[in-house]
């Protein structure tokens, strides 16, 4: 039996779930989410409680049950609670804000760039402040969403439009990620 795919759900009462042509629809407080369900997987519901059920032992449902218990738990989870990542812009001259429907974001380009936010996704921005790492600026970007999937796509899509380069440190990155540096070019100090 699989780890995640036999531990159950508790769906709050704030969150509805119908199923219907494979297709899972959960609807909260935070908006809907819709998630796969295998035709032959049942999905039982026992109060607050949602179990999903394998119907066989072949290979092709073991892999499924884990994952299709994983994608009801992120749209309950969406709907009720929603989902959060962090994105910090280290650099000087570097900013964000938002204006409208529109991420404006300046990273050092001859051109602004302008990034438009899709359905589901807020943003919200903080000004930069110094920080201990070589004392550069860095300014926050925080999106929300209900959406897991969109999130993480629309943080990614943003994260790469200015990577974090490895000698100054330079870029943007996930809040606590870790950035190797490389040493960059120091003078023979044995030929002096």
């Amino acid at each position: 039996m699989s780890r995640i795919g036999k531990a159950p759900i508790t769906v709050p009462s704030s969150v509805s779930i119908t199923i219907a042509d494979g297709i899972a629809t959960v609807k909260g407080p935070k908006g809907t989410v819709t998630a796969p369900v295998p035709a032959n997987f049942e999905v039982k519901t026992e109060g607050e409680i949602l179990t999903v059920v394998r119907p066989s032992e072949t290979k092709l449902d073991r892999a499924q049950h884990g994952l299709t218990r994983a994608l009801l738990f992120n749209a309950v989870k969406g709907v009720s609670d929603g989902f959060t990542k962090v994105l910090e812009l280290r650099g000087v001259g570097y900013r964000a804000e938002v204006a409208g429907k529109t991420l404006k974001l300046a990273l050092g380009y001859s051109h602004p760039v302008d990034i438009p936010l899709p359905e589901g996704i807020a943003v919200t921005t903080t000004s930069s402040t110094p920080t201990s790492e070589n004392g550069l600026l860095a300014a926050t970007i925080t999106l929300s969403s209900h959406s897991k999937q969109i999130l993480g796509d629309f943080a990614a899509d943003v994260k790469g439009r200015r990577p974090v380069e490895p000698y100054k440190g330079k870029g943007l990155r996930y809040q606590g990620e870790k950035v190797i540096r490389k040493a960059g070019k120091q003078a023979d100090k044995k030929k002096k």
